[in-house]
This record gives structure tokens, sequence and C-alpha cells, in this order.
């Protein structure tokens, strides 16, 4: 089935310098420096990468940090359980947005 995400364009990713070198290598730089080993192991930075992947729904990054923490160790215990965290904050983010709406509604109604 066609989809509008293709698996193989995650390889692509680089390409995204092409036409703007020096923001692209500052990014990767940058990235590179996120990811190293640091207060936080690089299994952890890749299961706390695996839960925003989730929360922001970019399925290539989803693909990217599956593997990844995969590779870095991880199990399918730990890498569900991130994604549960994401999705309660996720959730919770919506719900506390409801007090937004019961103020609105009550200055409407008053």
């Amino acid at each position: 089935m066609e989809t509008y995400y293709k698996p193989e364009d995650l390889s692509k990713f680089e390409d995204i310098g092409k036409d703007s070198p020096k923001l692209a290598q500052k990014f990767f730089e940058y990235y590179g420096a996120v990811f190293a080993e640091g207060e936080l192991t690089e299994r952890e930075k890749s299961l706390i990468a695996l839960a925003v992947a989730h929360t922001v729904q970019c399925p290539y990054c989803i693909d990217a940090y599956t593997q990844d923490c995969l590779e870095k160790g991880s199990n399918m215990a730990e890498m569900t359980e991130a994604v549960h965290v994401a999705t309660a904050i996720r959730g919770g983010a919506s719900l506390v947005h409801g007090v937004q709406m019961r103020n609105i509604a009550e200055k409407i109604t008053m």
C-alpha cells in the first residue's frame, strides 16, 4: 500500500542540507552533541527520543529510534513503557487544557 511516509526516505535525511549545507552542518553537530553520552546514557536518550517521536507522531523518528533503542540494549518492555509515558503526558496536556475550555465557557454563560 502506498503511503505518504516511505521508510526508505529516512535514509535521505542528510540530503536536507544540499541547498543549505552550513545550517545543516550546525544542526547535525548539535544533534550529535545532544545524543552523546552525558548525564544521561545514550540508551536513556534514545528511549526519550522514542517517546518524543510518538508524541510528535514522526514515523521516521519512530522507525529510527525503535532501531536505535534495540541496538543500545533496550527491550520491548522498556520501549513500550516509554511510549506509555509519552501517552500519559500528551493525554494529560489535552485534559489540562480543559481548564481553558471551562474558563471560556464560564465567561460566555455568565
